[in-house]
């Protein structure tokens, strides 16, 4: 199971995004752009592939733990950035320090669960908007970052940790976007 440790915000903010994408896939180029599906828009804590069956229970267990030390904390989307050339996306804002805190505990969890993890990198609090389509040349995202700098959605209070499967496209046409289905989730601080 291809699974990932996530905070979702809610479709009230979900709604807002969209409606601020709309108008970004106005601007020149976008089109050259492959736009994620706003029921797959989740901020990514902890990325752990493929995990064999056999590690759920415990994985669940730690995961469960990370998120009764963590206490409920507020964010909203704000602004964004991109990776290199080829995908943009939307920041965050309000308790990032809480949220990284959070990030860490959940790769920690994985690890103890016997999850064989990448390697650590520093936590970029993002939720992906789009990316290059493969072959395309260069695109220049800054005109898109500059569309989103003065973004802000409604602040939310994120009380839960959740973990979700990722199902790649099995279909082969082109365009098509993973599904993602929560597995489970656990609220913060209780």
């Amino acid at each position: 199971m291809r699974l990932f440790a996530a905070v979702l915000p809610p479709q009230v903010v979900i709604d807002e995004l969209a409606a601020e994408t709309a108008d970004l896939r106005r601007l020149p180029g976008a089109e050259r752009l492959r736009w994620t599906g706003h029921a797959g828009w989740h901020f990514t804590l902890a990325f752990y592939g493929e995990v064999a069956d056999g590690l759920l229970p415990e994985l669940h267990a730690r995961l469960a733990r990370a998120a009764h030390r963590h206490r409920p904390f507020p964010l909203r989307i704000s602004g964004g950035g991109r990776f290199d050339h080829k995908v943009l996306w939307a920041g965050a804002a309000g308790g990032l320090e809480p949220m990284r805190h959070l990030a860490d505990a959940a790769g920690a969890a994985a690890r103890r669960a016997g999850v064989d993890m990448d390697e650590h990198r520093p936590y970029t609090p993002h939720l992906t908007l789009a990316r290059a389509r493969g072959g395309e040349a260069r695109l220049d995202l800054v005109p898109f970052v500059d569309a989103l700098a003065a973004y802000g959605s409604a602040e939310w209070t994120v009380s839960d940790l959740a973990l979700v499967r990722s199902n790649l496209p099995a279909s082969g046409v082109p365009g098509e976007q993973p599904r993602y289905e929560t597995v489970a989730t656990w609220p913060l601080g209780r």
